[in-house]
């Protein structure tokens, strides 16, 4: 499992199999599978807006004894090209309309959800005209909105298209959002820095530098998925002789839920021992943030050498195939994020720009807001004043009213 950088690649078929299965309970009457009501989904969350949905409509699929061996016997270029997704028209009709009521349920939420946002938006002043119609379109792409009341297989086909661009995306966002976390802590840093009298601004530079050295200095890092790494987890956490290291027993006690292949969430457990030599919670140098950026970095490095399918898992013969090659017994150290740039200067320098434009915009939205509020007062002001005059002149005109019935009674004309 040697070095290189993380790809990514879904299909279904490694969701179905990361998601627990419900049993099927059989009536001895009729031999018809119950429609069981779900438990809330168990399994890592994909991260995914739509992660509920996908995995109940997995889960009802799973129950359907054709679809369930179809799925067992398809081919993972026939799932992403939508073969399986036919298959919806042999599901049986009482599970048809439990996916019926999940889509409806859906439609609902995301309406819901949409509402919520145009509300947040009038609420800040902004027309409901600003929300950008892809971003909104979006929201819907993982279904058939224009069928709003039944589930089929234009559904499936899509809820399999979504979730596989989206999870070849998902990791690449959350590098995207720690690099902005980094370069905001530094522009932060350096804005405090401003601040400083001369001399305590050399004694925090003096500090920074204290604190990078103290977190440089750690044991050595093992390669992700090479044989010491491997071995350091089979004596420090599972208490055994590291001469005695097997890599069948060793991926038997790993895989947690027993089926027979490594997901993302059991394969990044095996990184902790590895991590904890560079973080802990309680050092000032350290930080929790940039130990979840090692671990996702670790998971991609071995996900890319592993998972020769491509399918986000690793499986038993996947893994016992990277122990037998040659760069299993990488001695090299894994480098870690404080030996590999996160951004660069110039990319710190448009960062911070573009959070000076962002600054620059809140500042005129304020100002448009404030005169926006002057010229409300003003108009009320303007209308109390109306009301106050024309109480004035009805209270006039009611006063001439009973001064000329008074002449009227006095005088009789």
């Amino acid at each position: 499992m040697g070095k290189g950088s993380a790809s990514g690649g879904l299909v279904l078929l490694g969701l179905w199999l990361c998601v627990h299965s419900v049993p099927i309970s059989v009536e001895k009457t009729t031999g018809k599978p119950e429609v069981e009501e779900l438990e809330p989904p168990r399994s890592t969350d994909t991260g995914l807006h739509y992660d509920r949905y996908l995995r109940e409509v997995i889960e009802y699929l799973e129950k359907d004894p054709h679809f369930r061996e179809k799925l067992k016997n398809a081919d993972m270029d026939d799932i992403k090209q939508g073969k399986l997704s036919k298959e919806l028209n042999f599901v049986q009709h009482n599970f048809r309309s439990k996916l019926d009521e999940l889509k409806r349920e859906e439609i609902n939420r995301l309406r819901m959800l949409i509402k919520a946002k145009h509300d947040t938006e009038e609420h800040n002043g902004k027309s409901m005209m600003s929300m950008d119609h892809q971003t909104l379109l979006k929201q819907f792409e993982h279904l058939n909105h224009m069928n709003p009341h039944t589930f089929e297989v234009d559904d499936l086909d899509r809820l399999i298209q979504s979730a596989t661009k989206d999870l070849e995306n998902f990791d690449k966002e959350r590098h995207d959002e720690f690099k902005k976390y980094e370069m905001l802590k530094e522009h932060e840093r350096r804005e405090r820095l401003k601040g400083m009298s001369e001399e305590d601004r050399k004694k925090a530079e003096q500090h920074y530098e204290e604190m990078k050295k103290k977190h440089a200095n750690h044991p050595k890092v093992n390669h992700p998925g090479s044989e010491d790494q491997l071995k350091e987890v089979w004596q420090e956490t599972d208490g055994l002789d590291p001469q005695d290291f097997d890599p069948k027993t060793f991926f038997k006690m790993h895989d947690s839920n027993g089926d027979g292949f490594f997901d993302e969430s059991e394969l990044e457990a095996l990184f902790t021992k590895e991590l904890e030599k560079v973080y802990n919670p309680d050092n000032e140098e350290d930080d929790m943030v940039e130990m979840e950026e090692e671990r996702l970095r670790m998971k991609e490095h071995v996900m890319n050498e592993v998972d020769t399918n491509k399918d986000r898992l690793v499986s038993f013969s996947e893994f016992m195939a990277a122990t037998k090659k040659e760069d299993f017994d990488e001695k090299d150290e894994w480098e870690t994020l404080d030996q590999n740039p996160i951004y660069t200067e110039e990319e710190l320098r448009d960062y911070e720009q573009h959070l000076a434009n962002e600054e620059s915009d809140i500042s005129k939205k304020s100002v448009e807001l404030q005169k926006q509020r002057e010229e409300l007062e003003r108009q009320q002001e303007e209308l109390n004043n109306q009301k106050l005059g024309l109480k004035q002149a009805m209270e006039e005109v009611e006063r001439i009213k009973s001064q000329k019935a008074e002449i009227k009674r006095k005088y009789g004309t």
